[in-house]
């Protein structure tokens, strides 16, 4: 790969507190309108305020983030070094490897490769890019993935706000429809050419893994944002006699219902708003495990107070459904909001009658590099 030639940027000083700090973001608050006469995805060596060379880094000309920083230092990165990004992120999660095929293998930010990520299901390479800046550094990492891993495919899906400029596409090889994974003892069937994210909620791994792992025979769950229902299928693993998925999406619940249901008689699918739905819940409905997994409801710091107010709402319906030494499994994905404060929103609805028993870290495929990359939150208590 060759690099564009880098071009020469004065940072304000918020910027180079930035990039002095190792953070990988500059907001656009944060530089002066100088850095507008830059095409989209030019390589800028970002120097500080005594000509000092500080780093290089990426420039974008919408959204929130002006600069995306590849590197520290007074060397410009090159493909050799965008390649020893790459084999490090696969070095990390060599043991994961044996225990699944379906991983994340690029983490954007967090492995040091800001806006690109790619996961991998099976024989198949998903890239997704989140700004058109960094679209041609994003194909060269999944195609050296794919090398390095022996893949077949290699697909370009990209985020929802996005789609409206920009169609999926194949890079290599084919776009599977669905593909197989395996999680420990657990097979999944991925619907890689359609849904949310690349494919399925690699994220969620940890969570499914305590799932499949607890005693739930004779059991009752209640999933609430099921989406296609990996966490049911989960909990079908571990022997739950009635699995209810409940989602506002009737489409991923028929995908649910194809893909992740062995004994379809154990299951109740629900397509509503379950903002909407869960008050309407009678009180006598209660379940030994209630897992509530909400989409991400604050993109904007202004959105957060919104957010831990649909939080509070939710989890004070929540409590009334979990039986005696039931679970429940609080989950937030939103980077806005953070883990301290989440915690502390939820225990102040569940109160002393609920006992925090875990909480589930991030996998080795979903490392947290810098504050915002540490957007999932899943914390697990246990009803007295």
């Amino acid at each position: 790969m060759s690099l564009s030639s880098p071009r020469r940027y004065q940072l304000k000083k918020e910027g180079a507190l930035a990039v002095k700090q190792g953070h990988p973001w500059i907001y656009r608050n944060k530089v002066s309108t100088a850095v507008e006469t830059f095409a989209s995805g030019q390589w800028l060596q970002l120097v500080g305020a005594q000509n000092e060379v500080l780093g290089f880094g990426i420039f974008e000309p919408e959204g929130l983030i002006a600069i995306r920083v590849l590197k520290q230092g007074d060397n410009p990165p090159d493909a050799a070094w965008v390649r020893g990004r790459i084999d490090k992120a696969l070095k990390r999660r060599e043991n994961l490897r044996k225990y699944t095929d379906g991983f994340r293998a690029v983490h954007g930010e967090n492995d040091g490769l800001p806006g690109i990520v790619v996961d991998v299901y099976n024989e198949t390479a998903v890239l997704q890019t989140y700004a058109a800046s960094v679209d041609r550094l994003g194909r060269y990492v999944a195609a050296y993935v794919t090398r390095q891993l022996g893949l077949k495919n290699t697909v370009w899906k990209f985020p929802v706000k996005r789609k409206a400029v920009a169609a999926d596409r194949v890079l290599r090889g084919h776009m599977p429809r669905e593909t197989s994974i395996r999680e420990g003892q657990l097979n999944f069937s991925i619907p890689v050419g359609e849904g949310q994210k690349s494919g399925a909620f690699l994220d969620l791994r940890g969570l499914r893994k305590w799932i499949a792992t607890q005693k739930l025979d004779g059991k009752r769950v209640l999933n609430l944002f099921a989406y296609t229902g990996t966490l049911g299928f989960a909990a079908e693993a571990a022997k739950a006699r009635e699995i209810w998925n409940v989602d506002i999406s009737k489409g991923a619940l028929d995908v649910a219902k194809r893909l992740h249901a062995k004994d379809p008689s154990r299951f109740r699918w629900v397509a509503a708003d379950i903002f909407d739905w869960f008050p309407e819940l009678p009180r006598e409905e209660k379940f030994d495990l209630l897992i509530v997994d909400p989409p991400m409801m604050a993109s904007k710091i202004t959105q957060v107070d919104g957010a831990l107010h649909a939080y509070r709402k939710l989890y004070r319906e929540a409590i009334l459904h979990v039986k005696p030494k039931g679970f429940l499994v609080a989950a937030c994905c939103t980077a806005r909001i953070p883990r301290k404060r989440f915690e502390e929103t939820v225990g102040s609805v569940v109160g002393e009658r609920f006992k925090k028993v875990t909480s589930i870290a991030p996998e080795d495929d979903h490392p947290v590099g810098f504050s915002e990359g540490d957007y999932l939150k899943i914390l697990v208590f246990r009803a007295n």
